[in-house]
């Protein structure tokens, strides 16, 4: 009875530490992928949003499938446009669920696009799936899949306000 114990004890110890490993690694990736991407995007700038992504990314939009990194250049000449017109973006997030280890996270949650422009306020609402790979010391984007529909329904306000928005 005390070995089944002792081992009980073991396995419970041993996923509270890599509970705590994943929770700390997290906190490394908020701090070093989330925060910049979020301040990129609310700067307009997409050179930094764009050095976020890997050299080599899998996107997925509704508009199909990009292996040839042409999202970047739509960052920055979105971004440019944006300027111009005196856009101004918030963008607020929260994750649903968070899978990771030292190398990998995975990574799903949900989004607000507030665009601002000659005071009139447009909402855009989505999900994101997004895998994190460490390369050469530095988190950085592999696969960025994103929708603004699930099964027919298209994301709104309710669906957002579900859960809080992250704060950095």
């Amino acid at each position: 009875m005390k070995a089944l114990y002792l081992f009980l004890m073991l396995i419970f110890g041993a996923t509270i530490n890599a509970q705590s490993n994943a929770k700390s690694i997290q906190n490394e990736i908020d701090k070093t992928v989330w925060k910049p991407f979020q301040n990129a995007f609310e700067t307009l700038d997409a050179s930094a949003l764009n050095a976020i992504y890997a050299d080599k990314t899998l996107r997925v939009t509704p508009q199909g499938i990009d292996t040839e990194e042409a999202y970047k250049l739509g960052n920055i000449e979105r971004f440019k446009a944006s300027k111009t017109n005196k856009v101004s973006i918030k963008l607020d997030f929260w994750f649903d669920s968070r899978f990771t280890n030292k190398t990998t996270s995975y990574e799903v949650g949900f989004y607000r696009i507030r665009a601002t422009v000659n005071g009139s306020v447009n909402d855009s609402y989505g999900q994101f799936h997004i895998v994190l790979k460490k390369i050469n010391g530095q988190w950085k984007i592999t696969q960025d899949w994103d929708t603004t529909t699930i099964n027919g329904h298209a994301l709104n306000k309710d669906d957002f306000e579900t859960h809080a928005p992250l704060k950095f």
